[in-house]
């Protein structure tokens, strides 16, 4: 395996992370695809994936206990990062799932969908977690190269992200209210949803990603 040539996805523990490794080693280009818990293979690879799934806290706690916090602080400052779904929320100061703090690598909070406003324009109550397809509008980023605006991606979760800065949104959606499904800054990207499970456009995001040169 050649390090230089790896795309790292960062197991701590949390989520089935086959369907994201699948998904990325379909369209790697020749770059060997590892699920590693190890910092040291982390450091070496060439570019990083930080997915997640499940309660913020169980994930902040079992990052630190694995000893990754310092190799995904780092992966984010100096390489090709990419972050789905939880791998997204923990990127930002503080949660109100858990009252946790996150990785402060963006500015802002993660707040829960907002329980009176959760109405579709019908009236009927719409559920949480947010569960399916949405449509999302797209901010220019070139991980967005081939994918219309509009196109449709899988999501799961019952928090969003706020970020301080709207200079980083690079994507909304709506579920009742609006909100940022994706952020991007220099050599991170990372969205709420999951490209692993988005057909053909969720492929073309993370072919995206393994070309991306930021």
């Amino acid at each position: 395996m050649s390090a230089g040539k790896t795309v790292a996805v960062i197991d701590y523990g949390m989520g089935n992370l086959r369907s994201v490794s699948k998904a990325l080693e379909h369209v790697a280009g020749g770059r060997d695809v590892v699920v590693t818990a190890d910092p040291a293979v982390v450091a070496g690879a060439e570019r990083v994936v930080f997915p997640g799934q499940g309660a913020m806290p169980d994930c902040m706690r079992e990052l630190d206990a694995r000893g990754l916090r310092p190799a995904v602080l780092a992966a984010a400052r100096e390489k090709p990062f990419l972050g789905i779904c939880i791998g997204l929320q923990m990127l930002f100061e503080h949660s109100e799932e858990g009252d946790v703090a996150g990785l402060g690598v963006f500015a802002g909070e993660v707040r829960r969908f907002p329980d009176e406003k959760m109405v579709d324009r019908n009236g009927q109550r719409l559920k949480v977690p947010h569960m399916g397809w949405n449509r999302l509008q797209q901010k220019p980023h070139a991980l967005w190269s081939g994918i219309a605006d509009g196109a449709r991606f899988y999501f799961v979760h019952s928090y969003c992200v706020q970020p301080a800065d709207p200079s980083v949104v690079t994507g909304t959606t709506e579920y009742s209210v609006p909100f940022t499904c994706a952020v991007g800054r220099d050599n991170i990207f990372a969205v709420q949803f999951h490209p692993e499970k988005s057909a053909q456009d969720g492929l073309q995001l993370l072919k995206n990603f393994v070309a991306w040169r930021p």
